[in-house]
């Protein structure tokens, strides 16, 4: 059942920061004890059994969190209970999140399903492991809204063997070109149990908008920041442990651009986000490493047909013409 009035917060001291900082401390607290469940309702089971991907967020050895993709069938991931949900996967050691599947690690997976622009978040702990996939014991478990999906419908992929993965120590000027022209990538968070001992964790999220919404400038990514469901559970992470984890899909390739880095939090009114249409804050990711794992996943699709909200907010370039320049 949901949180009732006398158990404690669903949200961490960051995410209560953040939700401070926002005005939203109140309103958050009261929706998310609606929202926030530690078991699976039914439609979200049947809803991750239909899926043929998932966003996995996992945390490395070094403490890194890693975001990725984790695809089959429609049907590997099935939830035998409200408190379980067992995936099947063919593993792959080269994947850092594969990597760091392990009993006992914390997991935050995101069923998302781009054609309907439905979304539905799942952190927890893995119980098992084995060579064909593992059991996740389930923590916390909420729905999201469609805001900034865009709709795409999947294809499956001829049978194309993917290439040896690249490790990256720096951005490459075609790593550089996907994400200047990205509309969508997920990041993964990682709250230590030295931060919040009772909430130590992972999660994984989502993030949209118009080509160009997120600035390359070397090694270092500029990120918006669009109005949300005010939970913060992202930023809220960053706060208590600057890392992140970000995963870009070349959709029309199958390719997989994996980036791990620290972060720095941007208020609203700081200079390097004046003029960008709809951002209510940012934040920024200086690349630690990477990985490029070409032809990665087992689908493909085309240009996404964006999502109202994602129309009503701005690029990078926009907001470098609608700013003055320094004055001499």
């Amino acid at each position: 059942m949901p949180h009732d009035a006398d158990s404690p917060s669903p949200f961490h001291a960051g995410e209560q920061e953040m939700q401070r900082r926002a005005g939203k401390r109140d309103m958050a607290e009261t929706l998310g004890r609606r929202m926030i469940r530690p078991f699976m309702p039914d439609q979200h089971r049947e809803f991750f059994a239909q899926l043929p991907f998932l966003v996995a967020g996992a945390v490395d050895a070094d403490g890194w969190p890693w975001a990725s993709l984790l695809s089959g069938p429609p049907g590997f991931a099935v939830s035998p209970d409200p408190e379980h949900l067992q995936v099947t996967l063919n593993r792959t050691a080269e994947d850092p999140v594969q990597a760091a599947i392990r009993e006992g690690a914390p997991l935050g997976l995101l069923g998302i399903e781009l054609h309907s622009r439905r979304r539905n978040r799942l952190n927890g702990r893995v119980t098992s492991t084995g060579r064909n996939g593992f059991t996740l014991r389930v923590d916390q478990s909420f729905g999201n809204c469609p805001q900034f999906i865009q709709e795409r419908d999947l294809t499956p992929a001829n049978d194309v063997p993917p290439a040896a993965p690249q490790t990256l120590t720096g951005l490459l000027p075609d790593h550089s070109a996907l994400i200047a022209q990205a509309d969508t990538f997920f990041v993964a968070s990682h709250i230590p149990a030295a931060a919040a001992p009772e909430r130590e964790g992972v999660d994984v999220s989502h993030r949209g908008g118009r080509p160009g919404f997120v600035r390359v400038a070397g090694n270092t990514l500029t990120i918006p920041d669009f109005r949300g469901n005010n939970h913060f559970n992202t930023l809220g992470n960053f706060l208590l442990n600057p890392r992140a984890g970000l995963a870009f899909p070349d959709f029309e390739t199958g390719s997989l651009l994996l980036l791990t880095g620290a972060v720095e939090l941007l208020a609203v009114d700081h200079p390097e986000l004046a003029g960008f249409e709809g951002a209510q804050r940012g934040w920024q990711v200086t690349l630690h490493k990477g990985l490029w794992l070409e032809s990665a996943l087992p689908w493909r699709t085309g240009p996404g047909g964006f999502a109202p909200q994602t129309l009503r907010t701005g690029t990078w370039a926009e907001a470098e013409a609608r700013t003055p320049a320094p004055g001499p």
